[in-house]
Parts: structure tokens; sequence; C-alpha cells
């Protein structure tokens, strides 16, 4: 069994409905080497996301832009059939816009994590996967962080950027290395002792067991806790104890 140095934890923050938080991102934001940031498309408005970033920037959190559909009442988990030169510039949009508002805290957008329905979609859609790249080159050679196995890795590391394999602590997993539908009842887990237990043998075996029993081998160089699950914060702080007792810190993969 060989073990990781240090292994990054992102969370997804600055999500704000109709002006009130999603998560409690201050507390977050104290555990989590990364935080995907919303930019307004699928939730979150510029004032909270302003906020989140200016509590990131403190704690030296790195940036990253939650790029999305621009489908609010969905909170961006509906599949939407854009264009793909309307999607490229919805994305290089969303990074631009966030990248502004982080600049005047001091910081920086660093990397992009698509988000909901479109990380999903660009997992086999190579024609919204090529999209989502054309949107992130048109900024500038931004990491992206994708599922492992997605048609978007084979499209990014093509145009020359750096990939990012993500996996998730909370989320269950199909035998393929998909995760299980959000329509499923057994899509999100719960139990902080279980996901810490996962994240634990990511890091340490790069494994995961599926929700068939069947083991999915994840080279992952970042995990993600979703910072609206009821509980996030106590499993993001089990989850890093967990890592601390191995001699695993937590840290950024930039």
């Amino acid at each position: 069994m060989t073990s990781a140095q240090f292994i990054d934890l992102n969370a997804d923050l600055g999500e704000s409905n109709a002006g009130n938080p999603v998560s409690d991102d201050a507390a977050m934001i104290c555990v989590v080497s990364s935080a995907n940031t919303a930019c307004g498309f699928h939730a979150g408005d510029p004032h909270d996301i302003a906020k989140t970033l200016e509590a990131a920037a403190e704690r030296g959190v790195t940036i990253g832009a939650h790029v999305g559909y621009r489908d609010k009442p969905g909170f961006g988990r509906r599949f939407i059939d854009y264009a793909p030169a309307e999607l490229a510039d919805e994305v290089l949009y969303q990074i631009g816009a966030l990248d502004a508002l982080a600049r005047s805290h001091g910081t920086k957008v660093s990397y992009v994590k698509p988000h909901g329905a479109l990380y999903n979609t660009i997992v086999h859609h190579e024609a919204q996967a090529q999209a989502v790249v054309d949107g992130v080159k048109a900024f500038g050679d931004l990491p992206l962080l994708l599922l492992p196995g997605s048609i978007a890795i084979e499209k990014a590391e093509a145009a020359g950027l750096r990939t990012v394999r993500e996996a998730f602590a909370d989320r269950n997993y199909n035998p393929d290395g998909t995760l299980v539908s959000r329509r499923e009842s057994n899509a999100v887990l719960h139990d902080p002792d279980a996901v810490a237990e996962r994240v634990l043998r990511l890091a340490t075996e790069g494994t995961l067991t599926a929700v068939d029993g069947s083991e999915i081998s994840i080279g992952a160089e970042s995990v993600c806790i979703h910072g609206d699950s009821p509980g996030a914060v106590a499993m993001a702080e089990h989850i890093a104890a967990s890592l601390d007792s191995e001699g695993i810190a937590v840290r950024s993969f930039l």
C-alpha cells in the first residue's frame, strides 16, 4: 500500500440562492485547500461570491471557477442543449467575471471545475466538452478539474491544458466510474465515518467501492466534499483529521 504525502480537498462554495447561502462557506474554507466558487450562473450573486472570495484569500485557499449552465431555478443540475460557441462564450464569461472579483480581493482564479449537469455531460458529450475547453483556453492555460475517464480530459490535454482527476468523498459511484444520478436515493453519502474512510482509501490505495461492491481504481489528485450536503463541515473536518492521523496533508494540487 502506497500513501500520498498530500491530497487536495475541494468544496463547492459561493452558492447562495436568492441571497441565502446553501453552505457554511466560512467554516468550509477553514478545512479545504481549494474552493470551487460559483460564478453566478447556477447559483450565487456578486456580493455573496465576493465574501467567499475574500474569506478564501485570507486563508490562502486556491480559487477555482465553478462554471455551469445558466440555470438558477434548477441549480445547474439540468442538461441544456447549447450551441457549442454559445457555451464556450458563457464559460469564458463566467471565468472572467469571477477573476475580476477575485483580483479585487487580492487573489485570482487558478483553475476551472464545471458544475453539476455540465460536469457530468462532458464526460461523454464531445461537442460540449470541446466548448468548455475552448472557453477555458480563451481565458488562459488554467487547469481543469474533471472526472477520470471523461472525454473532456482528452479534449483538454489535446489543447495543452493541465487536467486534474477528481474523486468525490460524498457521492456513490457506478461500476463504470461515473457518479450515481442524484435522482437515485443512494446518490449521496452522509455518514462522516464512511466518507472519511473512503477518502483515506483514495489517498493511500487510489481505489473506492462502487454501489455493486466492485472496486474502482481512481488516481485522483483532488477530492470533493459538497458544501451544500447536510453535515458537510463535520464531514470535511472528519476527513482532514483522518488524513492527518496518517501523515497526509491537505494541500492544493497547484
